[in-house]
């Protein structure tokens, strides 16, 4: 089985389709942090020096959860490797993509709520086919649906690798502020479920418990997100 992540001391440069953030620039000219490795399964790298890098085993599965707007598109876009250790590629499932697809498909009077019940249906059904394969994988996942987690923590056990957990920290602020910016938002009511979901699985990580069937959970603030330039499976 897979083993819990590790930040190395000297990270290589990303293999990352996008170019990094100026504070991940910044991070770097400051050279790489030290070696860390989570306690009982959890890294919490909030509040302190960022890493560089984080290295899972190529094969296992890593579930990417925060708040709508906190910044987990961006951050798999710009971070994760293109291809593992294996010279696989490394499949990154995002529900944004999905989205996507069928917004340029659909009419532009067409609004998402009538059609959003088939973007969830195709973003499940790339998980499907993604954790199917074999392959290391990235998923987009908001944290709501723990059902989302079992079934990856499942999927790794069958395989024989390990399923864990990013959870991007961020005020409330910082999400809508995210969204405003990206141009869409969700309902007050809907980002209520989505904080406290998520405010439950942040509280459990912190108290150094991490989600049954996940290995290992790291956590980061807007910095820490900021300052990582790289996420790979060696």
């Amino acid at each position: 089985m897979g083993s819990a992540p590790t930040a190395p001391t000297e990270p290589p440069a990303s293999t990352a389709p996008a170019a990094g953030t100026a504070a991940a620039a910044a991070a770097a000219q400051d050279g790489p942090a030290p070696a860390a490795r989570p306690r009982a399964g959890v890294l919490d790298l909030r509040g302190g020096a960022g890493r560089g890098e984080l290295r899972f085993p190529a094969g296992d599965l890593l579930i990417v959860s925060g708040l709508p707007g906190s910044g987990k598109s961006t951050l798999i876009r710009r971070a994760v490797a293109a291809l593992d250790a294996r010279d696989g590629i490394v499949w990154c499932v995002d529900s944004q993509d999905a989205r996507e697809r069928l917004e340029r498909r659909a009419p532009d009077w067409l609004p998402y709520g009538a059609y959003r019940p088939f973007a969830r249906l195709a973003h499940y059904a790339a998980l499907r086919r993604a954790l199917r394969s074999g392959a290391s994988v990235v998923v987009h996942d908001c944290g709501q649906r723990g059902w989302v987690r079992r079934w990856v923590a499942r999927d790794a056990r069958r395989r024989g690798t390990a399923a864990h957990l990013l959870l991007l920290d961020v005020p409330p602020g910082t999400a809508l502020a995210g969204q405003a910016a990206r141009g869409r938002g969700v309902s007050p009511h809907a980002f209520g479920r989505h904080r406290r979901a998520m405010a439950r699985l942040i509280a459990e990580v912190t108290a150094r418990s991490v989600p049954e069937g996940v290995a290992s959970a790291v956590v980061l603030d807007r910095a820490a997100a900021d300052a990582l330039r790289g996420i790979s499976f060696t």
